[in-house]
Formats: C-alpha cells, sequence, structure tokens
C-alpha cells in the first residue's frame, strides 16, 4: 500500500500479501513491507490535500487451479521364459535392486519436487508482486495526479472523462470513481461501465478504503490504499482502491491477472516436466547403481546355490581390491576348506564301508562252516551229554544271531555304497503280506485286515524284509495281539503295524530307526542287531517311500509305512551320490 500528502515532505508504502496467489482463500492478511515514497502532488502541487495508503485487508481472493496434461527377432520360450522370471524377481519388494531404484526415485523426486516448488513459489512471488506494485503505484499517481484536480462537487462527466484518461495512460486496468454531486448524493463515473461496475468491488475492500482511521505518530493518514486479488468469469483480477484526504473522491481500479496466471501455468509446466525427467534420470541412475553393485552379489549367490547343490568345486572369479572383492576371496577360501574337509570325511567314510564290506565277506566263509556244524550240534542236541547240551544250544543261537547279523551289515554296506536296486513285480499286497507272516509262524499272533485285489508294482523281497522287521518287533517289544492293515489313499499303498504293548517311550521315538539304536542301556545284548528297523527304513525309501512311527492314544504303537503303488519311476534312479562338479561362476 501506498501513503503520500500533496505538499508534504515525503511519505511511505506499505504493501500487504494478504493470501498467495492461488493457493488458498479466506485467511487473515500475510506479511507486509514498507518502503519510502515521494510526496504527493510535489512542489507546485494542488491545493487541495490528497492521500493514498494501503494496508491489511480481509482477503477475499479466490484460488486458482493449475491443471497440468499429462524391433529385433522374436525372442524363444525359453528366453521369454527367462526373462519373465528376471522380472518377476526383479519386482519383489525383497530385491534390492526395486529397493535401491525406489529409494534413489524418492529422493529425486523430493528434491525435484522442493526445488520445483521453490523455484514456482519464488517465481509466482517476483510475477505477482511487480505487476500489483506496477499497477498500484501507476493508480496512486494518476489518483493523485488527475483525481485530486478535480472539484470538489465534479460532474458525472467529469469523473468519467478522467477515468477514462487514467485508464488510457494506466498498463492495462480499468478505472471507477466515485464522488458526491451533493451531500449525501454519490455519483460514479467508470472508465468502461461494461468491463467494471462498482458490484465487482468486494464490499471488504469497499469498507476498508471508506474506513476512516486514527492519525497517530505511526499512521499519519486517515485513508490508505488498499487491494485485493478477486475472480469473476474465471478470470483472476487485481482490485485496489482509495480515497482522496478531506472528502475527495473515492477510486478502484481492476485489472486482469490472466495473462500472469497463464506464465505462472507455462512455469508450472515447466518445471512439472523437469521433475519428471529428473525422476526418469534418477531411475536411471539407481538401474546402473545397482546392476554395478549386485552383479557381484548375484555371481555370490549363484555360487552360494551350486556349492549347496553340492558342486564343491565351485568358485568365484575375483578382480579389484574393493570390499565385494575381499569377500569372493573369503567365499573362495571357505569353499576351498570345506571341499578339502568333504573329501577328507568322504574318504573316511568310503574306507569305514569297505572295511565293513571285507569284513563280511570274510565271516562269511568261516560262518558258512561254522553253520554247518551247529546244524549236526542241533540234530544230536537229544544225545548230547546233559551237562554239554546247554552249551551246544548257546553255541547254536550266537552262531545264527551272528550270520544274521552279518548278512544284515551285508545289507547295510549294499545301501551305503548306493548299489541296491529294486526287483520290481506286480504283486497282491494281501498275498504278500499272508506269505510274510506265513513263513514266520506268525498267523496265530498277527490280526491281518488286508483285502485281496490290493495291486502294486514293487520289489516283493524288500517288501518282505521290512514287514518281517516291523511285524517281528511288535511281537517281540510289544503286546498281542498284532494288528495288520492294508488300505491305499490315491496313488499311495499304506500298510500299518500297531501293537497293544506299553508303546514307545517319547525319547526314544526319534530314534527308533537310528543303527544300533536300543531304548534300554541297561539291556545292551538282546537278540536284535540293532539294524532292523534302520534297514526296513532304507527299504522304503528306496521305493520312494517312507515309514513313521508313533503311539496311539488308548495304548500300543503303530508304525505306518507308505509305498508308492508304482515303483517304476523310483527303480531307474541312480542311487549313488553325486560328487561335486567344478567350475568358475564368472
Amino acid at each position: 500500500m501506498c501513503a503520500a500528502a500533496a505538499g508534504e515532505g515525503g511519505g511511505r508504502t506499505v504493501l500487504a500479501d494478504p493470501d498467495p496467489y492461488g493457493a488458498r482463500s479466506g485467511l487473515p492478511a500475510g506479511r507486509a513491507f514498507v518502503r519510502d515514497a515521494p510526496a504527493a502532488g510535489g512542489p507546485g502541487g494542488p491545493a487541495q490535500k490528497g492521500s493514498v495508503q494501503s494496508g491489511p485487508v480481509q482477503n477475499g481472493a479466490t484460488r486458482y487451479d493449475t491443471e497440468r496434461g499429462a524391433g529385433g527377432p522374436e525372442p524363444t520360450g525359453a528366453e521369454r521364459g527367462a526373462a519373465k522370471k528376471a522380472i518377476i524377481a526383479g519386482l519383489r519388494w525383497t530385491s534390492l535392486r526395486l529397493r535401491l531404484v525406489v529409494v534413489f526415485g524418492a529422493v529425486a523426486l523430493t528434491a525435484a519436487v522442493s526445488a520445483s516448488g521453490i523455484a514456482y513459489w519464488l517465481n509466482r512471488e517476483a510475477v505477482l508482486t511487480r505487476t500489483q506494485d506496477s499497477a498500484l503505484d501507476d493508480f496512486r499517481q494518476e489518483m493523485q495526479n488527475r483525481a485530486a484536480e478535480l472539484p470538489l462537487r465534479p460532474s458525472q462527466s467529469d469523473l468519467e472523462n478522467t477515468a477514462q484518461r487514467i485508464e488510457g495512460d494506466s498498463p492495462g486496468y480499468s478505472v471507477l470513481l466515485i464522488g458526491e454531486r451533493a451531500e449525501g448524493k454519490p455519483i460514479v463515473g467508470a472508465s468502461d461501465p461494461d468491463a467494471f461496475t462498482l458490484s465487482d468491488v468486494p464490499a471488504s475492500l469497499q469498507r476498508a478504503v471508506n474506513e476512516k482511521q486514527k492519525v497517530t505518530s505511526g499512521n499519519a493518514y486517515p485513508y490508505h490504499l488498499f487491494w485485493q486479488r478477486t475472480e469473476r468469469a474465471g478470470t483472476p483480477y487485481l482490485v485496489g482502491g482509495t480515497r482522496i484526504i478531506d472528502g475527495g473522491l473515492t477510486g478502484y481500479m481492476f485489472k486482469s491477472l490472466d495473462q500472469e496466471r497463464a506464465d505462472l501455468n507455462s512455469l508450472a509446466w515447466s518445471l512439472g516436466i523437469a521433475t519428471a525427467l529428473a525422476l526418469v534420470g534418477s531411475a536411471l541412475l539407481a538401474q546402473a547403481a545397482a546392476t554395478t553393485v549386485l552383479k557381484p552379489v548375484q555371481r555370490l549367490g549363484e555360487a552360494a546355490r551350486q556349492l549347496g547343490e553340492g558342486r564343491l568345486g565351485t568358485r568365484l572369479r575375483v578382480s579389484g581390491t574393493d570390499e565385494l572383492a575381499d569377500l569372493s576371496r573369503t567365499f573362495n577360501k571357505a569353499a576351498e576348506s570345506l571341499q578339502k574337509k568333504v573329501a577328507d570325511m568322504s574318504a573316511r567314510e568310503e574306507s569305514s564301508r569297505r572295511f565293513v564290506a571285507d569284513m563280511s565277506h570274510e565271516l562269511r566263509t568261516p560262518l558258512t562252516a561254522l553253520t554247518a556244524v551247529t546244524e549236526v550240534l542241533e540234530e544230536e542236541a537229544d544225545n548230547l551229554d546233559p551237562m554239554i547240551a546247554p552249551a551246544v544250544t548257546l553255541v547254536v543261537s550266537e552262531t545264527r544271531r551272528l550270520n544274521v547279523l552279518v548278512e544284515n551289515l551285508m545289507e547295510v554296506t549294499r545301501f551305503d555304497a548306493g548299489t541296491a536296486r529294486l526287483v520290481l513285480d506286480d504283486v497282491d499286497v494281501a498275498d504278500q503280506v499272508t506269505a510274510c507272516i506265513d513263513a514266520r509262524a506268525w498267523l496265530d499272533a498277527v490280526d491281518l485286515d488286508a483285502a485281496r485285489g490290493i495291486m502294486a508294482r514293487l520289489d516283493p523281497r524288500r517288501l518282505d524284509v521290512i514287514l518281517a522287521n516291523l511285524i517281528g518287533n511288535a511281537l517281540k517289544h510289544g503286546g498281542s495281539p498284532v494288528r495288520v492293515a492294508v488300505r491305499t489313499e490315491g496313488d499311495e499303498l499304506v500298510i500299518e503295524v500297531r501293537d497293544h504293548g506299553p508303546g514307545i517311550p517319547e525319547d526314544v521315538l526319534p530314534h527308533v530307526f537310528d543303527r544300533f539304536y536300543k531304548a534300554s542301556a541297561s539291556r545292551p545284548r538282546s537278540e536284535g542287531s540293532g539294524l532292523g528297523l534302520s534297514i526296513a527304513m532304507e527299504n522304503a525309501h528306496i521305493h520312494g517311500g517312507d515309514i513313521t512311527a508313533s503311539n496311539v492314544p488308548d495304548g500300543g504303537a503303530m508304525f505306518v509305512l507308505r509305498l508308492p503303488r508304482d515303483g517304476s519311476e523310483t527303480a531307474g534312479l541312480d542311487q549313488e551320490q553325486g560328487r561335486g562338479e567344478e567350475g568358475d561362476v564368472p
């Protein structure tokens, strides 16, 4: 706002911005700044005193919204699948690449939006301040030079002519002058009544202009120049008004800010495009950084996967001296140490297997002779001296136990060496179970629930070994009766062996299939070898099945054998454990 008094030595101008352009409406006046202004009228000015000064008024501006519009050969199926997998892996939120791109993009977006917002705000303030200062200063000067020259009681034609002259000399605004032809009888003269009338002046601005303020040491003039931004028919306007001191005229100016809004909209578009380009550039930069950083990490992950798959000769190519290179060297050292330890363990395990196999083979020859002798002694046991008969019986039983132990060791050796193979045949499971029970004279002790006609393709000899171990274990350590049930579940054959004994202790249950494991440490010597259940489990595994052990709530233990009804797929699999393949990960 501006203030000046005709004939005085100086004055001051105070401009207040009650509302940011196009930001919000209905808020109090904003910050104000003060500047010096020349004396109104100057030397030789009119005898009538005039004052034009501006101050804060109630904001009546309306918000303005800125609108922004916003080849090669076809890849193969494998290439498309690999590309799709890579895209999906890169889009996972757990992907470090995606997180790097998002972080880079967020930082760039924040910086670009902040810079663009600050630039827009500063340019907006500069454009609006320059426009309104120019218009208000010119209007103040015209009011002092022309309107103050009018008589105290001007006619309407005088007002219209003066308003038109002010508009002709003005930088693009319309003028409205209000005077009095008589006491209490106002008249209005407009430079262009079709463009600007008194109804276009906000009521709050009219009240502020016409309000006479108290003259104090800090306020030398009773009237001031006030301004306000408003909107008409979607176009923003600057409306300013002031009143001449001592009952003089009241004048209003009306300037369109449409050009300034268009300029600011263009600026907003430019800043928006710059922000978008900055975001795209940050995404490309993040992609490049992610590729540089993540390639060594991806190679390390691939090498770790190969190492976990058993390819112990996997090594990383080391280049550079950064932290990733040190990590690659550490990985190579760890892989080399692991390969050496695994090789040593494999050599010791192979030596142990060879020892057991050789020992078992060596024992078979003397055992064959001992078995023949014990059979003769067993036939003659009734004719032996009563003092010698118990010793002969003991020798016979221990020889048989030793024979079973050697056979079991031979079987275990074949499993460990990976030489055990399936000999498949189509069998009726009910007949196979019945034959197993009948061959061992268990018919009276076993309750069989098996419907005939359940066919399965499996190895009959190995199924017999499994059943013999499970049923024999139930009869020996469980309680009668022992129940065997056969059923099918989809493509699986399920055989349940349940006893009615005390069950298996909870601490023993996880170890029942371990080799040479016996539940009672106080009775380490028993008729069993401790290998029966482990051999049963190995035979189930070679079929592609499994055995589980559990306790039944109403008493007793239950072993459940699950085998595929068709073991053809398992029969052709190589049982040997593959050695690691050597190679470098680029």
